[in-house]
């Protein structure tokens, strides 16, 4: 049998350290996997969930985003896949008699960690106007709520409709038509916090905002440059793809102000060879500075273009635009300048060029590491520049893999989910759907939070995610949500946003991954797209925690027949009903999918087309790709002050607490910890165990604080540190964030150290 989840909060300000472990995965990776899988499932539901993970028959891992390849092992889930199964197809159960014994403050009071491990929500829930407790509903209730908050709305600009990268490819492309015929375009997703600055350089440059390579381009490739990544706790699974290159030859560059052990040397838990010796990745390890990643690329590209020979002269003139000026541009990148941004010397980054030189197929992959600066989008265009001069784009084993981060995100924004939908996407929609969609531009995560701020907007519908816990400036945001008038969020779980509520609240609880989906016309399945726009099925096969619950596709078929009634002509019966009505319409607006309902049948699913990939064509302003030419950007770090990036610790999946151990960092029991060099505490006077806040400036003259982190001595690059979110997300200002992109700049903030105790 499961356990119980616990019923105290366990302290997290008081973890153990000890050494940081230089190899991942392995044997303590299964053992802590089956671990807690018996414990959230039994030993019964473990065997018969995680044998369908990321299998062609089975249902898609809940956790990241990382494709699968044709043959696939038995065990094809990394420790966070099995994790974020066990929590979803746990026995726990969050019933009205849970919420009738913790009243609303309790609940705010309550770690996000300790919210999760409660277990599946049971009934839809609802928080009346001046209540502390949230109580039962009906659905129908439930949905003639939200139909009287948005009907009453001066504007449906009012409303926000949010959505996190779990949901399939069919509700998302369900609920971003609702919003449209409602009158909004206002869907914000977790890519506006992620990597929207990835998509914003990509769209400008090779024309589609996706990444250019497969895995088995990964496993062709000469060189893989992994820059701002932590694969061994974000995507496990891509270690294997990594390894898999080395066994053929490929050479690997890291790129990160922090060791990961999972780039050190990785246990392949699948193979014995892995669980014995493992295989070490990296060949090279550049320990960068916090930002420094566009000044070592622009200074790569002066040394690729002084190199006899090293430039694609062919490729360079069929297929690109703007050479010239980014030649010029390039040419001026300053040795001097370049070391102090980075912190490299000089020795590594020429043995870095001979990498480069020596490879005629090269990846670069990169995660928010890179997407979370003020220049973000300056510095993806660099590595476009960089990928584009020797004509490692649209070549086997070559290209841009920004690797993202939940399993679906990727699919939303093709179904539509954008606050920026380009306009050819808007007339196949209305010439489909008989509907005229708002031309106007809509709010992402930051103007959202904005505009609840401000009173301008009074309805938040989030379909799945834990908004309040994932967005920046973290006492502004709850503060904004405060205001609303009314709160609804789609979950299998309990999580922090549930405890920050508008006037009025709405818990509707949803069908997961793992769960059997029936409707009318009998069992159904639903599709996501993977990090490389492969698009496959998902089948749940558990029963449902809870006959009360409803699919994301039956949740939001329903609101829209509740909210805009007889006056619409659109089928959202039909579409509750059976599933492949839904893709009969996605294949007629969504380019790619055509057919949709015939190519998602065959096994492992169907790759989108990508033009830069499939045929050197690039769908961009100038008919090709586009070298860019942008000022060096870095961090200035005044004296006394670090740079902290914000991350996820290994027993964590975003926002997800899966416990409070980083075992790779050599962290047990708790959470608030503050990395930091040794040098850099010695200067600062932060001993190694020290208890400080950490207060963040930034230009605003607005006061910060995260107390109360334990200084944790680690290898970090000087002038850097480290701290999970989070707990550090109310350092990061509002309106601190990327050019062009608008995500919050979570990877660069400016702190001090204050009431340093111990």
């Amino acid at each position: 049998m499961a356990t119980k989840p616990p019923t105290g909060d366990p302290v997290q300000d008081a973890p153990r350290v000890g050494p940081a472990r230089h190899t991942a995965a392995g044997l303590p990776a299964v053992a802590h996997s089956l671990a807690v899988a018996r414990q959230q499932m039994g030993v019964r539901r473990t065997a018969q969930t995680l044998l369908k993970v990321n299998q062609k028959n089975g249902f898609d891992c809940p956790g990241c985003a990382w494709p699968e390849g044709d043959h696939r092992h038995t065990a094809e889930f990394c420790e966070n896949g099995a994790k974020a199964v066990a929590e979803e197809a746990t026995l726990r159960r969050v019933t009205p008699e849970f919420f009738a014994a913790h009243p609303l403050p309790v609940l705010a009071a309550r770690s996000g960690y300790w919210l999760g491990q409660q277990g599946r929500i049971t009934h839809p829930m609802y928080l009346p106007e001046g209540a502390d407790h949230y109580e039962p509903v009906t659905w129908e209730r439930a949905f003639g709520i939200i139909a009287e908050e948005l009907r009453a709305l001066a504007s449906p600009d009012e409303a926000v409709f949010y959505t996190s990268g779990r949901t399939s490819n069919e509700a998302a492309f369900l609920l971003q038509l609702f919003a449209r015929e409602f009158g909004t375009n206002n869907l914000p997703d977790c890519s506006n916090m992620c990597h929207e600055s990835s998509g914003s350089a990509l769209t400008e440059t090779i024309g589609i905002g996706k990444g250019s390579v497969s895995l088995k381009d990964l496993h062709r490739a000469d060189l893989i440059i992994i820059a701002g990544q932590n694969p061994g706790t974000n995507h496990p699974r891509m270690l294997s793809a990594l390894e898999k290159a080395k066994s053929a030859g490929a050479r690997i560059i890291s790129v990160n102000p922090l060791p990961e052990a999972g780039l050190e040397r990785f246990k392949n838990p699948q193979t014995p060879h892995g669980m014995l010796r493992g295989t070490p990745l990296t060949d090279l390890f550049l320990q960068i500075r916090i930002g420094g990643d566009q000044a070592l690329f622009r200074l790569l590209n002066k040394l690729v273009l002084q190199t006899a020979g090293a430039v694609d002269e062919a490729f360079v003139r069929e297929h690109t635009h703007g050479y010239e000026e980014f030649a010029a541009a390039a040419r001026e990148a300053d040795w001097d300048r370049t070391l102090a941004a980075t912190g490299l010397d000089r020795a590594a980054i020429e043995e870095a060029l001979a990498m480069v030189l020596a490879s005629k197929r090269t990846i670069v992959c990169w995660a928010m590491g890179l997407t979370q600066h003020k220049h973000s989008v300056p510095t993806i265009r660099e590595i476009v520049n960089f990928l584009l001069l020797r004509g490692n784009i649209g070549r086997t084993g070559a290209g841009v893999c920004p690797v993202r981060g939940h399993s679906n995100v990727q699919g939303d924004r093709t179904m539509g989910i954008f606050e920026r939908p380009p306009a050819a996407f808007l007339d196949a929609l209305d010439k489909e759907f008989s509907i005229t969609s708002p031309r106007h531009h809509g709010y992402d995560v930051v103007r959202s939070i904005r505009a609840l701020r401000d009173g301008d907007a009074k309805v938040f519908f989030a379909m799945g995610g834990n908004f309040v816990a994932a967005t920046p400036d973290t006492e502004v945001t709850e503060a904004a949500m405060r205001r609303a008038r009314l709160t609804v969020h789609v979950s299998t779980k309990l999580n922090r946003s549930h405890a920050v509520t508008g006037t009025r609240a709405l818990i509707l609880p949803t069908l997961g991954r793992t769960d059997k989906d029936v409707q009318a016309s009998g069992k159904q399945f639903v599709t996501v797209e993977d990090s490389m726009s492969m698009v496959h099925a998902s089948r749940g096969n558990l029963t449902p925690a809870s006959p009360h619950l409803l699919s994301e596709p039956a949740i939001i078929a329903r609101l829209a027949r509740a909210v805009l009634g007889t006056g619409s002509a659109t089928p959202w019966e039909e579409f509750e009903k059976d599933y492949a009505t839904i893709r009969d319409r996605i294949s007629r607006v969504v380019p790619g999918f055509e057919d949709f309902n015939a190519r998602i049948t065959h096994p492992g699913g169907f790759t989108l087309p990508h033009a830069p990939r499939d045929e050197r064509r690039f769908p961009t302003a100038t008919g090709r790709a586009n070298f860019t030419a942008a000022p060096v950007e870095h961090p200035e770090l005044p004296d006394g002050r670090l740079l902290l990036q914000t991350l996820r610790s290994h027993d964590q999946y975003n926002t997800t607490i899966y416990g409070l151990d980083d075992r790779y960092r050599g962290i047990e029991g708790g959470r608030r910890v503050v990395l930091v060099n040794p040098d850099d505490a010695r200067d600062l006077g932060l001993a190694d165990g020290a208890y400080t806040d950490l207060v963040s400036e930034w230009k605003d003259g607005v006061e910060r604080r995260a107390p109360g982190f334990r200084v944790v001595h680690y290898p970090t690059a000087r002038g850097c540190a480290a701290a999970y979110y989070p707990e550090t997300n109310v350092l990061v200002p509002l309106d601190s964030t990327a050019d062009t992109s608008n995500t919050p700049a979570s990877k660069s903030v400016v702190v001090r150290f204050e009431n340093v105790q111990g």
